[in-house]
């Protein structure tokens, strides 16, 4: 490697010693039993107990800010930040996007995670959803085909859809990671354009989808959403010319 491609020792030493103040100050918050929206110690106090500058401090918080584990409220201190999914959905948004220029590798690997996600719980969210739910489920596919009929996207009700999938095992993480994962192929969406999609074609796999979840038919469930993220790694694939 020459020269110009190497990270200086002390550059490197830098960092580390960032990301071990970075690592410090969430091992403070977790001591202290610190809970979303309370207040951090001063950045004096801060300083003291963790033994670092100011200036040094300073660089640390702002890269957990970015992280979403602080909250810098300026003229009223350092809060621990609500549960907040932006940071991780703005990241894999950019790497997906990017990856679009390489072969889409990576907007690949995030449609495989997210099949993985709702293949593998799909079974236990049928067994405790209500009738009320899978009704709900019905009306979101009903949408789709009336808007695949007249000739309209329907990314709202794709999203709706897919929430109510696993409503029923009121897991609010999963939720959240999914709402994650929909943000970001929605921009990969945006970012490789609308191709030859089959918007029909697309309401259909939903609708084979709610099929098999009232049947309650776990397996087929299971292959109906394969179908569909294989649809969507056709496009994507399509997109970057593979």
């Amino acid at each position: 490697m020459s020269p110009a491609n190497t990270v200086p020792p002390a550059r490197f030493s830098a960092q580390a010693r960032l990301r071990a103040l970075q690592s410090d100050i969430m091992e403070l918050i977790l001591d202290r039993e610190l809970e979303p929206g309370d207040a951090l110690p001063t950045e004096n106090e801060l300083c003291v107990a963790l033994g670092v500058g100011r200036n040094t401090l300073r660089e640390s918080l702002k890269v957990l800010q970015a992280l979403g584990v602080i909250e810098i409220r300026h003229g009223f201190g350092m809060f621990v930040a609500p549960t907040n999914f932006e940071a991780l959905a703005d990241g894999l948004i950019f790497r997906g996007r990017l990856s679009l220029r390489h072969h889409g590798l990576e907007a690949l690997q995030l449609v495989d995670v997210r099949q993985a996600l709702e293949a593998g719980l799909i079974g236990s969210s049928m067994d405790v959803m209500t009738d009320d739910q899978l009704a709900a489920l019905e009306d979101s596919v009903i949408r789709m085909e009336e808007l695949a009929e007249s000739g309209e996207t329907f990314v709202e009700a794709d999203s709706d859809f897919h929430s109510r999938l696993f409503e029923p095992l009121n897991n609010e993480l999963l939720l959240n990671l999914l709402g994650v994962f929909w943000k970001v192929y929605r921009k990969i969406h945006t970012e490789i354009g609308p191709g030859t999609e089959n918007l029909a074609g697309v309401a259909a796999l939903h609708r084979n989808i709610y099929k098999a979840v009232a049947a309650g038919d776990k397996v087929k469930a299971a292959e109906e959403l394969t179908r569909h993220f294989d649809g969507i790694r056709r496009r994507i694939t399509e997109a970057v010319g593979e």
